[in-house]
């Protein structure tokens, strides 16, 4: 097979798993967990390895995205009481943040300051646009070696 299909090929190849792959959780993602206790809402985030992400902000996002309202920090035994009383109703956004590639996001069914934790979603919040940045790098590249392949066998 000559060299160009070849390179096309990897290059689909590339272009594709980079397009599709989510990252995947490394050995220190966040992990968070909800529950009603004694009408109470206690949110729960630990670190994959099981350690408690003290300290972690969390608050609420705005709908572009960017920081909302803290409601508090993650305490020694990975737990926070929240109050959620005077947040308007609907799907409100809340991200545990304990610091860059340490954070978890959680969209939450709200009605009258009561979460439906049956309907609680967690969303990991991928960077695709990075995938979508680096495609034409990774066709200039290939196209690059085939040129110098190309003038490696005319010499």
């Amino acid at each position: 097979m000559p060299l160009w299909p070849r390179l096309c090929a990897l290059s689909a190849v590339a272009l594709i798993s980079g397009v599709i792959h989510q990252p995947s959780a490394d050995a220190h993602g966040v992990e968070s967990s909800l529950r009603y206790l004694e009408g109470q809402l206690e949110l729960t985030s630990s670190f994959s390895t099981g350690e408690p992400v003290e300290g972690a902000v969390v608050r609420l996002l705005q709908a572009d995205g960017s920081a909302g309202e803290e409601l508090g920090t993650i305490d020694a035994d990975g737990r926070l009481q929240l109050q959620l009383s005077a947040v308007e109703d609907g799907l409100v956004d809340l991200q545990v943040d304990g610091g860059p590639g340490h954070r978890d996001y959680l969209t939450l069914p709200l009605q009258q300051g009561v979460v439906n934790l049956d309907e609680v979603v967690e969303t990991p919040k991928p960077l695709p646009w990075i995938a979508w940045l680096s495609a034409p790098a990774l066709l200039g590249l290939v196209r690059t070696m085939a040129k110098v392949r190309g003038h490696d066998r005319d010499h």
